[in-house]
């Protein structure tokens, strides 16, 4: 007897036995296979490819904006300087990540390199970074990032056998990085196989974490699932196979139809061979051909068309059962628990909304927000913010940014938050009502209500204030002075 049937030895259980490893040992050895059946899936089918892209679009979408929230109470300061300070700090920020220039290779700005490690790391399981100080003639600011494919960041040979080196990631008995070890080109790069740099595919370069004062050197995107688990893994793991094989079933599928709609009739023979020879001569199957004006004539349909048939034969109609009738209800079945596995609604995932009301689509549509919430707060911490406090740090010691003590409080300086795309609306009346209703009730300020939408509070009212004084210079009514539901939906749409 046993106190839980999971551990149970009945038929549906006594073969189920997997073996109970570490994080590491149960993910390390099969990574760069699931990273690469990830990336083929996402190259070679469609609707991982729609995933991916709706992920990056709820995610982060077409806006990224800090958002400097200094926490003023550890520094000494009141709400004012603070509120000075962070648009000051924001302003300059601006003049980096809204430019090419914070990319070493000068062709991403930062929404564009947080897109390409946010698709890494749920393609790949990880994305990294790695801050340089590269001075260039007519640059303003020095700190650059290179993007690193996760496919690099590997154990050298010669470490294999040392047990604080996992995944490339070299640990403290703590379990803290210390250092990062990347090969110094793509371990896939065809193009260097037989190039004078062929040597970079067994080389590596060990990046320390930490500079000795406590600047980054490596930002390292991954998402942790268990305690000891030194890499990420592809977000489709666990549905992987479902995808592989409902992909290929749909494949199948299509091309069964396509075949059965190139026929459209068999001729057949009631004759045996003696009785087709006495009647052809010695050869049956020229003068059977011949007795039908040959094959291309045979081939040709047409509305209207008499179809001459060779003497003993009759046609019989092609009726191939495709498409198949359980294909939809079946693939809808697999594509549900598919789309629980990547955390989204089936509607989102396949982008039909054509069976949802509004209550159901509102349902699933917050749940969606649930997670991706938790995403941007993910990005936020591990990715966006170590970037900023980079930058800072920068701009703190060219003078720039004023901040005293700086090193001893960096955390009360780098608090930030950041403004993504906004969420949009299923139904903007009814939103919009419910927005002025959270701000007359004092649950929500406009600030919340704005970020919701991918907006900063302080320049839409600064726009808002500019808008009314010029209304009030051509006669107009502001704002204010319209009535109840323009009112209602202005504030919404901020």
């Amino acid at each position: 007897m046993v106190a839980h049937q999971a551990a149970g030895h009945d038929h549906a259980m006594f073969d189920w036995r997997p073996y109970a490893g570490s994080a590491d040992s149960d993910l390390l050895p099969e990574l760069d296979l699931l990273s690469s059946r990830s990336r083929d899936m996402s190259r070679n089918n469609g609707l991982m490819a729609g995933g991916m892209q709706t992920l990056r679009d709820n995610i982060v979408g077409a806006v990224l904006r800090l958002s400097a929230t200094p926490d003023y109470r550890l520094l000494g300061w009141d709400r004012e300087r603070a509120r000075e300070w962070g648009n000051n700090a924001e302003a300059h920020f601006r003049s980096w990540a809204e430019t090419a220039e914070c990319d070493a290779g000068r062709s991403l700005n930062l929404i564009g390199q947080t897109l390409l490690a946010l698709g890494g790391s749920m393609v790949n399981g990880d994305a990294l970074a790695l801050p340089l100080w590269l001075p260039r003639p007519g640059a303003r600011w020095n700190t650059r990032l290179m993007l690193v494919e996760a496919d690099r960041l590997s154990t050298p040979p010669l470490l294999r056998a040392q047990d604080n080196v996992r995944g490339g990631i070299e640990f403290d008995s703590y379990g803290a990085p210390v250092a990062y070890h990347i090969q110094r080109s793509h371990p896939g790069d065809a193009m260097r196989i037989w190039g004078p740099s062929a040597a970079d595919l067994y080389a590596w370069d060990r990046v320390p974490a930490f500079t000795p004062w406590g600047r980054r050197r490596v930002v390292h995107l991954h998402d942790k699932e268990r305690t000891g688990q030194s890499r990420g893994k592809p977000i489709v793991t666990a549905v992987m196979r479902e995808f592989h094989m409902a992909g290929k079933y749909a494949s199948n599928e299509l091309e069964a139809s396509v075949a059965s709609s190139l026929i459209a009739a068999f001729l057949e023979s009631d004759l045996d061979p003696e009785s087709a020879s006495q009647l052809f001569g010695q050869d049956p199957r020229a003068a059977w051909k011949q007795s039908v004006g040959g094959p291309g004539e045979v081939r040709k349909l047409k509305g209207g068309a008499i179809i001459p048939l060779p003497a003993g034969a009759r046609l019989s109609s092609f009726n191939p059962g495709r498409p198949n009738a359980a294909f939809e209800a079946f693939m809808l079945a697999s594509l549900r628990h598919i789309a629980a596995g990547l955390n989204m609604p089936y509607e989102l995932l396949l982008k039909d909304f054509s069976k949802t009301n509004y209550s159901s689509a509102r349902a699933a549509l917050l749940e969606a927000w649930r997670y991706f919430h938790g995403r941007r707060r993910w990005l936020s911490d591990y990715w966006l913010r170590p970037i900023y406090e980079l930058w800072l740090e920068e701009a703190v010691n060219a003078g720039v940014v004023e901040a005293p003590e700086f090193y001893a409080n960096r955390y009360a300086y780098s608090r930030c938050r950041f403004i993504f795309g906004g969420r949009g609306w299923v139904d903007p009346v009814k939103e919009a009502t419910a927005a002025q209703l959270r701000l007359q009730i004092g649950i929500s300020t406009l600030e919340q209500e704005c970020a919701e939408q991918g907006f900063d509070h302080e320049e839409v009212m600064d726009q808002r204030a500019l808008e009314r004084r010029m209304l009030a210079e051509r006669g107009l009514p502001a704002a204010g002075d319209a009535p109840a539901f323009i009112v209602a939906f202005s504030v919404g749409a901020c």
